[in-house]
């Protein structure tokens, strides 16, 4: 599916009926990574439609020459979710790169965001990022990328790499990518932070953006559960799925909670 908001026409898939889910990938792939980790996670769950978007400059969105920073890719994000929502009450839930967006668009429409999951945030002022290291399986299998992203190397996690994140790359426009991120820092916003039902997961052995950043932002929502979870890296939907799907379970019904007061 394709709409276009704006300069962008954003590429997108959807699953189910009810209440917009938004969820948005990292860098560097495109939605089938986050499809194929949390549509799992929402079997048995009624009354969600689930939405995953390709990002401008992944997938088969087209980042147009106008888009030139972070603030216009959140610019663009924002647009589609109003389009896709109509205006309603929705979810958001981000990893890595997509809840760095996340965050910014539920700071924006604080009272139209309903719930925001925040996984493997990227944010600002990373710190205290671990040296990658393998946990599990063998450190010989799959190809640098790989090995750098996964901290357990098994041949089930290789099949669900070389299946669902690998094939985006060819999609990549890196010298869109570059341009963006060469403005990545967003306009800073100084609304009040996002008071709804929130979740922050986050693997202690991400040597990616690390875990200590997301630790932080249990003092900065006042209705956050903060999950640090051992054994897993920046790949953690992928190599903690059963944690991972009680975390969601547990904010979705706090979600429900909320929205019936």
């Amino acid at each position: 599916m394709e709409i276009r908001v704006g300069p962008v026409a954003v590429n997108y898939m959807e699953h189910g009926s009810g209440r917009p889910v938004l969820v948005l990938h990292g860098a560097g792939v495109d939605h089938h990574e986050t499809e194929a980790c949390f549509e799992p996670m929402f079997d048995g769950v009624a009354g969600l439609k689930r939405i995953y978007l390709d990002l401008p400059g992944m997938g088969r969105t087209i980042a147009p020459e106008t888009l030139r920073s972070a603030d216009d890719v959140l610019d663009t994000l924002l647009s589609f979710a109003n389009e896709v929502t109509g205006g309603n009450a929705h979810l958001l839930i981000g990893h890595s790169a997509g809840a760095y967006y996340a965050q910014a668009m539920a700071a924006r429409r604080a009272t139209q965001v309903a719930g925001l999951a925040l996984v493997c945030p990227l944010l600002p002022g990373l710190r205290d990022v671990p040296e990658h290291r393998v946990i599990a399986g063998s450190e010989e299998i799959g190809d640098d990328d790989f090995r750098s992203y996964f901290v357990i190397h098994t041949p089930e996690m290789l099949e669900r790499y070389e299946r669902y994140v690998a094939p985006a790359a060819a999609l990549v426009d890196q010298a869109a990518l570059e341009r963006i991120g060469a403005r990545w820092a967003l306009t800073p916003d100084h609304t009040p932070p996002y008071a709804g039902p929130t979740l922050v997961v986050a693997g202690r052995l991400d040597s990616t953006v690390g875990y200590a950043a997301a630790a932080d932002l249990v003092d900065h929502y006042p209705h956050a559960s903060v999950a640090v979870v051992d054994d897993a890296g920046h790949a953690l939907p992928h190599e903690q799925p059963d944690l991972l799907r009680a975390l969601l379970a547990e904010w979705l019904a706090r979600v429900e909670r909320s929205l019936r007061v």
